[in-house]
């Protein structure tokens, strides 16, 4: 390694969800000066505020998937459904959702699965490491993942799933409806609504919000400057490479310039003619207070029929899922929170009282291929870990590091190649250089 890749640099991180924080955190581990912006008052209040909970590596999975498009069409008719498209012309939205069920074949499946779920099982041994130096705490189970299946055509539609499984070595276990029952007692009530399940016993849970803030104080004990309240208005570039950052507090400039803005991410950049596939899927969550701990999920139970995951966080159950194309939209939808209310009922009835809930609903950056996009970009100082999609919180720590050692000149753990921005530009391949070459170079 030369002695310019050991050098110290200031790098400047734009966004402070789970994402910018942990990406943050590695890069002061590297030894790097870091400056986090963003326009809210504290780390994690946007998407990464109120998820799902899960850290599932091997429930990583694109929305692009066979079957999709006919699902979607019967989606738009159903009440409870778990993708709903809201009627508006938008071209941004129109070519996302072109390049999405392009990757809706057999074969994109899954390599996207396959890469989706390395990056996942990577950063879920990031974080086991980062608990083990640091102690963080943040309602934190290692209990595993259960999906389950309400019709037997689901679970025979699992196979391509554990195909993946297998060949990623991912432990698994195919169980019947006593199974799922004594893996999650909860469910005993319940039992004649399933016919079985898929468990993942390596999948974990945790607070995703009270992580981000506790990996926020430990950053500054780093010396991380983190400025809140900054809204960011422009990236200025020059001879082809960042030069500073506009805000309303002010010009600020760095060596590095690292984008997590989540769903917010293309609008940065467009201007500098990154044109990224990320477009916003609203979710929707309910956190409920725990009344009887009996009824209660164990860990996180994923309902295949509304695509709904119900996770014990502590002393409350957070029930989230729902996809919704809506674009930047943030109302909240009182039918969503009854598709909710009504998988959690069915499945947990009398653990908590939906009434009492905490309603929630955040975007979600989601790829066309669902992968994230993490890497370097054709401006040699500019990187992104953007694009996570539902996936954010399971993937954080392993793209955090992707980056720090990407940006620090180092290889990576894990195969990165693919993960970043040039696999949307045809004819061309990612080089540890970060820049764009030639796909026979």
């Amino acid at each position: 390694m030369s002695s310019q890749r050991r050098t110290k640099m200031k790098v400047i991180v734009l966004g402070a969800g789970v994402i910018g924080v942990t990406s943050a955190w590695y890069l002061a581990k590297a030894g790097h000066e870091v400056t986090v912006i963003d326009r809210q008052p504290g780390p994690a209040l946007e998407t990464s505020f109120a998820n799902a909970g899960e850290i599932s590596p091997g429930y990583s999975s694109p929305w692009a998937a066979p079957g999709i498009p006919l699902k979607a069409l019967k989606w738009m008719f159903q009440r409870h459904a778990p993708l709903v498209l809201q009627p508006r012309l938008d071209m941004q939205r129109l070519g996302w959702m072109a390049k999405m069920l392009a990757n809706c074949t057999s074969a994109a499946y899954a390599v996207n699965k396959s890469r989706m779920v390395r990056i996942a099982e990577y950063s879920r041994d990031c974080l086991d490491d980062l608990r083990a130096e640091t102690g963080i705490r943040f309602d934190e189970r290692s209990q595993g993942t259960l999906q389950v299946f309400r019709k037997q055509e689901q679970m025979d539609g699992a196979g391509k799933d554990i195909e993946v499984l297998k060949a990623d070595g991912v432990p698994f276990e195919v169980l019947d409806r006593a199974g799922c029952v004594a893996a999650e007692p909860g469910l005993a009530s319940s039992a004649d609504r399933i016919v079985g399940g898929l468990r993942l016993p390596g999948d974990q849970t945790g607070d995703c919000f009270k992580f981000t803030n506790n990996l926020t104080r430990m950053a500054e004990a780093l010396d991380v400057t983190f400025r809140w309240g900054v809204s960011i208005d422009a990236l200025e570039a020059e001879g082809g490479r960042i030069t500073g950052v506009r805000t309303d507090k002010g010009r600020l400039t760095a060596d590095r310039y690292v984008l997590a803005l989540g769903p917010h991410s293309p609008q940065l950049v467009r201007h500098l003619g990154l044109k990224l596939p990320i477009y916003p899927l609203k979710g929707y969550s309910l956190t409920i207070p725990i009344e009887d701990e009996g009824r209660a999920p164990v860990s996180t139970v994923m309902d295949e029929t509304y695509k709904v995951a119900i996770t014990r966080l502590g002393d409350r159950i957070r029930v989230g899922g729902l996809a919704e194309i809506a674009g930047y939209d943030l109302s909240l939808n009182d039918r969503r929170r009854a598709t909710l209310t009504k998988s959690v009922t069915e499945l947990f009835g009398g653990a908590g009282d939906p009434a009492k809930a905490e309603f929630w609903t955040g975007l979600r950056p989601m790829t066309p291929d669902g992968t994230p996009i993490v890497g370097a970009t054709p401006i040699p100082n500019l990187y992104l870990n953007t694009g996570h999609g539902t996936l954010g919180w399971t993937m954080s720590a392993g793209s955090g590091r992707v980056l720090a050692d990407l940006i620090s000149g180092r290889g990576p753990e894990i195969e990165a190649d693919d993960l970043g921005y040039a696999r949307y530009v045809k004819g061309t391949k990612s080089r540890e250089s970060g820049k764009l070459s030639p796909a026979n170079a």
